[in-house]
């Protein structure tokens, strides 16, 4: 019986280390594949980030309006151009989820990074039109300036996190494909 659990620890060892030896000899980039950028979800994000620079935009435009002498029906076609962009941003977010699983580890916490991103900006919103419906007068009351001061710097914040993850992503593959060049094995990058 002691000899059956000698010769299985051993064998457990020799699998071990045919594993670590193939793993080895294969190198870092047998399994690039598995830390490669999704190109559907890159195309994504590009698309998102015009959508969160927008968002941005428009957000700081509706943060000066609050101090300004301008009438009700300003802030209400601005706040539309918001919803509009928080809309099309959502419709986006969903699609990074369903394609998640195929997405880099740092695309993939970009994708969970915005999601309360953007539910926070869809309820300061609705929060400030619901506001503005109540309220037909040049809207500086209750906590709206605070919504529309909380939507600027949120957008501002998923614009560049979104915009990073992207640059990030550019650098990431000039820096493979220069090492294939080389024929070099880059160093690990860790995922942001």
């Amino acid at each position: 019986m002691k000899l059956l659990k000698r010769c299985s620890s051993i064998g457990c060892l020799l699998t071990v280390g045919l594993f670590l030896l193939i793993c080895s000899a294969l190198g870092p980039r047998a399994f690039a594949v598995q830390n490669a950028e999704s190109a559907g979800v890159q195309d994504l994000l590009y698309q998102a980030r015009e959508e969160a620079v927008g968002l941005d935009r428009d957000a700081d435009q509706m943060e000066a309006l609050v101090r300004s002498d301008i009438d009700w029906q300003t802030h209400a076609d601005y706040l539309e151009s918001v919803k509009t962009h928080v809309n099309r941003l959502a419709s986006l977010i969903d699609k990074l989820q369903a394609e998640r699983e195929d997405a880099s580890p740092w695309q993939q916490q970009t994708i969970d990074r915005v999601v309360p991103m953007l539910r926070e900006i869809a309820a300061n919103t609705s929060n400030a039109i619901n506001h503005l419906n109540e309220n037909h007068v040049r809207p500086v009351s209750g906590d709206y300036p605070t919504w529309l001061r909380a939507n600027a710097e949120t957008s501002h914040e998923l614009a560049e996190l979104i915009s990073d993850t992207i640059h990030y992503g550019q650098t990431r593959a000039r820096l493979e494909k220069l090492a294939g060049e080389l024929q070099i094995n880059p160093p690990e990058l860790k995922s942001r």
